[in-house]
This record gives structure tokens, C-alpha cells and sequence, in this order.
């Protein structure tokens, strides 16, 4: 009885699989099969337009790769220095574990409820409004927990054999963790980090909480208004005609463009870390 319901649990699992492998490069296909004959230099280069046909998307991608940046420059130090130091100089006991169960149930915590707490404490408290910035933080603290985990996995990974030998050579912790455990985990933490940015890329809920905008031209600073790709698609799959559709198409195969180039780095640091010093 227990080998059938092995069986019939494997069988299960590989039928899901493969249907939701049909699923996926089913709905591709018809992405790329609608939005590649959009695709074209006017298009990337092209300002957004009420118009279906004269609508570009540059505004969208520089919006994206700038809140991509200000929220790596904000959100890689303190995930980072709280990893190694939750990791390396916190305590074992009841807080740390509280702290430790609660950061990771943050991982999972719908997007949306980020984007109500960057609506009241940037956005209003902090008189950000619908900013660049306000945006910026709202995504940075998505993706904190997802980058303290990483670091703290990474650390763990690093042999103690590596603290040893540098404490008996007479080098202080912080030197320990800076020239030998942080290189050591480097490929672990760049992982995490390349996976957490790519969830940020794709969101949209947040943004739209906070009040981002549609039909906005390239930010100049962090107080002006801006839009991103998922936004932008988010608002042509909305409207009826069928153009806008598929300019939405183009943009989704731009989008998982960039999303594919940042896991297939995420794969080739973790790659290029393993092994390393076994």
C-alpha cells in the first residue's frame, strides 16, 4: 500500500509537470508569436504614445533599469551587512530565533502589502508622493528579506576550516569575515541577490499603490514621476484595442528578456562559487 501511494504521488507530480510545462510554452509561444513583429529599434527608442502604432517604450525600460539601480544601491548594503551580522556576530537565542522566523515569513508576504506600508511611510509620511524614490524604497523593502536569507545561506556554506586558519594566524573577526568569508560566499550572496532583483523587476501592485505613473517621459531625478515595464504592460493589456495588445506582447518578450540575462547570471555565479573550496 505505501509503495502505491509512493507511485501514484510520483506519477501525480510528473503529470503536473508536464502540464504545466505545455501551459508555459504555450502561453510563450503566442507572447512572442503576437509581440515579435511589434519589436523594432522606433519601438525600444520610441517616447509612449496614446496612439497604439506611434507608442514606444523607452520611458518604461530606462524607468526600469533606474529603479533597478536605486533599489540595489539602497537595499544590497543593509540586506548584506544584516546577513553577516545576524550570521556572524548574533546571538543564539529566543530574539534570534524570533528574528530569524520572522524575516523569513517577510519573504512571502504578498507584494501588495508592501506597497500599502511604501504608500503610508513614503509616500505620505515621508512626503515622496508618487516619486522615483518613494518607489525605489518601496522595492528595496521587498526584496531586504529575500537578501538577508541569501546572505546568511551563503555564509553557512563557507567551511569552518576558513575561520580557523584565519584566527590562528591572528586576524580579528572582521578581518576573518572581510578578506575570507565574505570572498568565499561572494557567488551564494551575487545569486541572491541577481533572484531577489528579479523578482522586483516584474512588480507591479506596489508601484501602482504608490501611484506611479502611465504616460510620463525619462525621469531627471529621484523626485520625479516615472513608469516601468510591468506597469506599462499592465496598462496596454487593459484597454480594448487589439494593437495595444500586442504592443503589451512586445513589451512582455523585452521584459523576459531581461528577467532571463539576470537568472542565467544568477546560475553562472552560482556555478562559478561551487566547488570552490571543498
Amino acid at each position: 500500500m505505501k509503495a502505491f501511494k509512493n507511485s501514484l504521488f510520483k506519477y501525480l507530480g510528473i503529470f503536473s509537470t508536464v502540464i504545466g510545462v505545455v501551459f508555459l510554452i504555450t502561453l510563450l509561444v503566442d507572447v512572442f508569436h503576437s509581440g515579435m513583429s511589434r519589436i523594432s529599434w522606433d519601438f525600444v527608442t520610441g517616447s509612449l504614445s496614446r496612439h497604439a502604432h506611434m507608442s514606444g517604450i523607452l520611458p518604461a525600460i530606462v524607468g526600469t533599469f533606474l529603479i533597478m539601480l536605486l533599489t540595489a544601491v539602497i537595499a544590497i548594503p543593509i540586506g548584506v551587512g544584516a546577513g553577516v551580522y545576524l550570521e556572524e556576530y548574533g546571538k543564539n537565542n529566543r530574539f534570534a530565533a524570533f528574528l530569524e522566523i520572522n524575516i523569513a515569513n517577510l519573504a512571502g508576504v504578498p507584494s501588495i502589502i508592501y506597497g500599502i506600508l511604501g504608500l503610508q511611510l513614503f509616500s505620505r509620511w515621508m512626503n515622496l508622493g508618487a516619486s522615483f524614490l518613494a518607489g525605489a524604497l518601496t522595492l528595496s523593502l521587498l526584496i531586504l528579506p529575500i537578501i538577508i536569507v541569501a546572505t546568511r545561506s551563503a555564509l553557512k556554506t563557507v567551511p569552518l576550516s576558513i575561520k580557523e586558519a584565519s584566527y590562528a594566524l591572528g586576524a580579528t573577526k572582521w578581518q576573518t569575515i572581510w578578506n575570507h568569508i565574505l570572498p568565499a560566499s561572494l557567488g551564494g550572496i551575487l545569486t541572491g541577490i541577481i533572484l531577489a532583483l528579479s523578482r522586483a523587476i516584474g512588480e507591479t501592485a506596489p508601484l501602482i499603490v504608490i501611484g506611479a505613473k502611465v504616460f510620463v517621459s525619462v525621469p531627471n531625478s529621484v523626485y520625479d514621476p516615472y513608469t516601468v515595464l510591468p506597469l506599462q504592460i499592465f496598462n496596454w493589456v487593459s484597454r480594448p484595442q487589439e494593437a495595444f495588445a500586442t504592443n503589451a506582447s512586445a513589451a512582455i518578450v523585452i521584459l523576459l528578456l531581461i528577467t532571463f540575462i539576470m537568472n542565467f547570471s544568477a546560475i553562472y555565479f552560482r556555478n562559478k562559487s561551487q566547488g570552490r573550496y571543498k
